[in-house]
């Protein structure tokens, strides 16, 4: 079982893809948690004013589905690792987690530079905290939409994006 697990009506509004049964672990081990994920999403309209908005700073789109998720108990989480080198131990930085709540990340990666996947995917390989991770972007093929609003140059191709994701998913030695 894998993302037909997902309701159909979410499914009908955003593409899904998953590996090593990520779907079926977080509905039923994480059963809640999923429903908030699915409420959240549920919940996010893609409004032409919030493409239009001028760059800088986060955008109101990660704001409401992080929105969304924060109203129902998730936070920001932030790590403390460290390895010992010769009995001295050395602290690694991890950027911290948009959305976590009992061992499930989510973050949203909306219109930023592609080098976020892979601290996101790097975080999410190293957290031994974590039992699923979840990462929402945006379809590629907005950038038609984000052309003809006039605003194509600022979605470009080296922005995050699904396909940028999925390149980075398969190229990085995840098991499919």
């Amino acid at each position: 079982m894998g993302v037909e697990l997902i309701p159909k009506d979410v499914r009908a509004r955003f593409r899904f893809d998953e590996r090593g049964h990520a779907t079926a672990i977080l509905r039923s081990d994480f059963g809640q948690e999923f429903n908030e994920i699915l409420g959240a999403l549920r919940a996010f309209t893609l409004r032409r004013s919030d493409i239009l908005m001028p760059g800088g700073g986060r955008s109101p789109i990660p704001i409401a589905i992080d929105g969304s998720l924060g109203k129902v108990g998730w936070s920001p989480k932030s790590f403390d690792i460290k390895i010992t080198i010769d009995g001295h131990p050395v602290p690694i930085p991890t950027h911290k987690i948009d959305n976590f709540k009992n061992r499930v990340g989510v973050e949203v990666e909306w219109n930023k530079k592609t080098e976020f996947y892979d601290r996101d995917l790097n975080n999410f390989r190293l957290l031994n905290v974590l039992n699923v991770g979840v990462i929402i972007t945006r379809v590629s093929e907005l950038q038609g939409l984000f052309d003809d609003l006039g605003k194509g140059a600022s979605y470009g191709a080296s922005t995050t994006h699904w396909d940028k994701l999925f390149s980075k998913v398969e190229g990085d030695g995840l098991p499919a």
